[in-house]
């Protein structure tokens, strides 16, 4: 099959844990020894990845140099996604066969300049703080800010995706047997200009809208979405908990108020746009079950009626 596999920030680095090269390559690793057994099954595999704990770190230390030297986000995206998609890209090559392909590509995704995201920022970046620093933060650097789980974090804009500008390129590469490494944190975000040319956009894109719409254009049998949760629940975190095991877009969508606004939601309602425009089925789980999840038996399964 042709699977694409979103990694979401917490398969990319553990809850809790300090950014740092060490600790993000510890679980890198991780995802490429499943990565490993799923190519050995002879599936093709394109990997997308998050960037909000990364691209959040650029831009702190991009606002530490001189204030004419401070980077946009567009900048900041392209420098996480080659940052991220390296460390995979090095994981991989240490656990595959030597004569295996593999390749990061920097990918653009077109986003509309009057989206109304431009004037709602929403999408967390960057670390968590309490309430009193964020706020400190925020008046000092013109942040938007909202709750965030336990802390506050830093929001920017996020629009919707609109088009892969390299996708012909990605399909070329996985038809000739290449695993891609691409549209990491949503990709770079461009806008079309009045005169038809490209600029970057102030905007960080949610990287699980653009992998549904990846899949979507490379034709995917399957995709996937890992995360450090077994699958998708009903009441998580309460004692009523229950995982679903196997689901559908129209029984989800009756069950919409028990995943709130969190990292789950983004998740179900862009795998419920890939089965409904495709008919084929996406699944949620977590990364050390990747090829139990490919086979039906663990993580969530979303399929049509």
């Amino acid at each position: 099959m042709r699977i694409v596999v979103a990694l979401g920030g917490n398969a990319l680095l553990r809850r809790g844990e300090t950014l740092s090269a060490a600790a993000q390559q510890a679980a890198v690793g991780d995802a490429a020894r499943s990565f490993a057994c799923v190519a050995a099954m002879g599936h093709q595999l394109v990997i997308t990845h998050g960037n909000g704990p990364q691209v959040g770190l650029l831009a702190l230390q991009s606002l530490a140099g001189p204030v004419e030297s401070a980077m946009p986000l567009d900048i900041l995206g392209a420098e996480s996604e080659g940052w991220i998609g390296y460390s995979i890209e090095l994981a991989l090559r240490n656990a595959l066969p030597a004569d295996t392909t593999v390749v990061t590509l920097l990918t653009q995704t077109l986003v509309d300049g009057s989206d109304d995201a431009f004037s709602r920022p929403a999408k967390p970046i960057g670390p968590v703080y309490d309430e009193a620093t964020a706020k400190k933060l925020a008046a000092a650097n013109h942040w938007s800010i909202a709750p965030d789980s336990k802390g506050w974090r830093r929001v920017v804009a996020s629009p919707e995706p609109q088009g892969i500008l390299e996708i012909a390129v990605i399909r070329q590469l996985a038809e000739s047997g290449t695993i891609v490494i691409c549209a990491g944190g949503g990709g770079i975000p461009v806008q079309r200009m009045s005169d038809g040319t490209l600029a970057g956009a102030e905007a960080v894109i949610d990287k699980d809208k653009t992998s549904a719409l990846l899949a979507r254009q490379l034709g995917a049998d399957l995709f996937i979405m890992l995360t450090d949760v077994a699958g998708v629940y009903l009441h998580y975190g309460t004692e009523n908990a229950r995982m679903i095991r196997r689901t559908s877009p129209r029984e989800l969508a009756t069950e919409g108020a028990s995943f709130g606004a969190g990292s789950m939601a983004p998740k179900i309602e862009a795998a419920c746009a890939f089965v409904r425009e495709t008919g084929r089925s996406a699944a949620i789980g977590a990364l050390g079950d990747l090829a139990d999840i490919i086979i039906g038996t663990k993580g969530t399964t979303i399929a049509g009626e």
